[in-house]
C-alpha cells in the first residue's frame, strides 16, 4: 500500500503506448521523471514490468498480467476523482432584470445569498426598459402589467407611484404643494408618458397644467433628477423606498399612483432540472415576494 497512485498512473500510460516519451506528452512529465517512477513502482513489486532497449520499450509478461489487472481498478478511480471534482465545480446562473431592481433591491440583498451558495456564479445583464430585448438567460426578473405567458412566472409584488423631490425643493414649497406642480420640471420614465396626468386625476387636482415635463429612459435617472433638484420625479415604491429612508428624496404628495405593474420572477427552460436555479429562485420570491411600501 506505499506504492504511490502517480506510479501507478506513469505505469498504465506507458503501457498502453509503450512509449515513455508519450506517457511523459500526456501527464506534463519529463520522460525521466516518467522513467524514475516505474522504476520505484518495479522496486516496490519486485517484478520487472518493462524490457528496455534502446529505442523502445515491450511489457514483459509479469508487466502485461499487472496492466490487465490495475488498469480498470485506475480508470475507476480516475472517474470517480473527475467525478468529485465537478461537484465541486461552479455553477453559472444567468439572470436578466431592470437596472434599477438590481441596484436598488437586489445589491442590498445579494451577500446573504453569495455568502451561502459559494460555488453559483451569478451573471446579470441589466435592461433600462421593458421594452428592451429580453437576452438568453436562466431566469428573468421583468416589470409588466400582466403577468408572463413563457416560462414559469411567480408574482413578486405591484408598483405604486409617488410625487417626490429633495429637500430643498419641499421648503421652497411646503405652502404650495400643489403650485409646484405647475411651476417646476415634472420628471417621469419615458415608457409611462401619461403617468403626471393620470397621477392629478387620481388625486383629484383639477388646476394641473404642468410647464414642463421630462421624460428620462432610466428610473435610476428619473430619481437622480429630482435628488439633483431638478425638477419633481415620479418614483415607484416600494423599489425606491430606500431613497426615502436615507432622505436622499422626500414625498411631496402622499397620494400614490397604483398601476397594475408588477415584477415577476420568470424561469426559463423549467423543464431541464437546475437545483442551482431553483434554489435562487427560491431566494428571490423569499426575499421580495409581496414586499410592502
Amino acid at each position: 500500500m506505499q506504492t504511490p497512485i502517480r506510479g501507478l498512473r506513469s505505469f498504465c500510460f506507458a503501457a498502453r503506448s509503450l512509449s515513455f516519451k508519450h506517457a511523459a506528452n500526456e501527464l506534463y512529465l519529463t520522460p525521466s521523471a516518467v522513467s524514475h517512477q516505474i522504476k520505484q513502482l518495479e522496486e516496490q513489486l519486485g517484478i520487472e514490468l518493462f524490457q528496455r532497449k534502446t529505442r523502445s520499450i515491450s511489457l514483459t509478461t509479469a508487466g502485461k498480467n499487472f496492466f490487465d489487472a490495475i488498469s480498470p481498478i485506475i480508470s475507476t478511480l480516475e472517474g470517480t476523482i473527475n467525478e468529485f471534482s465537478q461537484m465541486q465545480q461552479n455553477t453559472n446562473l444567468t439572470i436578466t432584470l431592470p437596472e434599477f431592481f438590481a441596484s436598488e433591491l437586489l445589491m442590498p440583498k445579494l451577500s446573504e445569498w453569495t455568502s451561502e451558495h459559494p460555488n453559483i456564479n451569478l451573471q446579470m445583464d441589466t435592461l433600462k426598459t421593458r421594452k428592451e430585448l429580453t437576452r438568453h438567460s436562466d431566469l428573468s426578473i421583468v416589470l409588466s402589467s400582466s403577468k408572463p405567458t413563457e416560462g414559469l412566472a411567480t408574482e413578486l409584488f405591484n408598483l405604486e407611484y409617488i410625487p417626490a423631490c429633495n429637500e430643498k425643493l419641499l421648503k421652497q414649497w411646503k405652502d404650495d404643494h400643489c403650485q409646484a406642480l405647475n411651476q417646476v420640471p415634472l420628471i417621469l420614465h419615458k415608457a409611462r408618458p401619461w403617468a403626471w396626468h393620470q397621477w392629478a386625476e387620481k388625486a383629484g387636482i383639477d388646476d394641473f397644467s404642468p410647464t414642463q415635463i421630462i421624460q428620462i429612459d432610466s428610473m435610476f435617472g428619473v430619481a437622480r433628477a429630482a435628488q439633483q433638484g431638478i425638477g419633481i420625479s415620479l418614483i415607484p415604491l416600494p423599489i425606491s423606498q430606500s431613497w426615502l429612508d436615507e432622505q436622499w428624496l422626500y414625498k411631496l404628495f402622499e397620494r400614490p399612483l397604483t398601476t397594475k405593474d408588477k415584477y415577476y420572477l420568470v424561469q426559463h427552460e423549467t423543464n431541464t432540472p437546475n437545483p442551482a436555479l431553483d434554489l435562487f429562485a427560491k431566494w428571490v420570491v423569499s426575499t421580495f415576494r409581496k414586499i410592502q411600501s
